[in-house]
């Protein structure tokens, strides 16, 4: 039986070039395609795939808010994050979220099948450098960086950390037992004490805050 495949990527030429990869011969099938994450959670209720392959941007979208959707919604699909962000800075957090792999969008077709391969029969995919520093990390306990948080209070930190994990703002409201006007309104005091111009940046500092300010699991 081949594995069926839901490929996520708002770019129709890419998913195109995907689905040629994944035709007859490779073991896999390709189930659904979608470009925005609402279509995304519709094919994941419609199609059950066994994985899914996500862009990390989705365009006016982050990709990170579908991943913790889908691990923690459908904990037996696997994820492979592919990116054209540098995973030094994503891939162990992301793994954190749920995803299995990480795939940078440069590499080859023959590397992207070999991973999809490997996250599909359940091991975790990261390029070999970068496994190799996630395993010193995990062996030392020990961290090289940390990105300051911007004098937040103990409040916006607990927001910022429900952001990187994917929630969104009604999630958020529920899980902090606050209004979503409350919500909206740490946000925007976030994204002004750190700088940054939009949602999207917001999500992706967050990320990095909490892969670099957590120990891995």
């Amino acid at each position: 039986m081949k594995t069926r495949v839901l490929l996520v990527d708002d770019h129709p030429l890419l998913r195109e070039g995907l689905r040629e990869l994944l035709g007859p011969g490779s073991g896999f099938e390709v189930s659904g395609e979608a470009e925005t994450i609402a279509e995304a959670k519709a094919a994941l209720d419609e199609q059950r795939p066994d994985v899914i392959v996500v862009d990390l941007t989705l365009g006016n979208e982050d990709g990170v808010e579908l991943i913790g959707f889908a691990a923690q919604r459908y904990p037996n699909v696997r994820i492979l994050v592919l990116s054209m962000h540098d995973e030094s800075l994503y891939a162990g957090r992301l793994l954190q979220l749920g995803a299995h792999g990480y795939l940078m969008k440069h590499e080859s077709a023959n590397v992207f099948l070999s991973a999809l391969t490997k996250v599909a029969g359940g091991e975790l995919y990261v390029s070999p450098a970068l496994g190799s520093r996630l395993l010193s990390k995990l062996v030392t306990h020990t961290r090289e960086t940390k990105v300051q948080s911007g004098g937040l209070t103990d409040r916006e930190r607990e927001v910022l950390g429900a952001i990187a994990k994917g929630l969104g703002t009604q999630e958020i409201a529920a899980v902090l037992q606050m209004s979503a006007k409350t919500v909206d309104s740490h946000r925007r005091n976030i994204r002004e004490k750190l700088g940054l111009r939009s949602a999207t940046e917001l999500v992706r500092y967050a990320v990095r805050w909490a892969g670099e300010n957590q120990p891995l699991a």
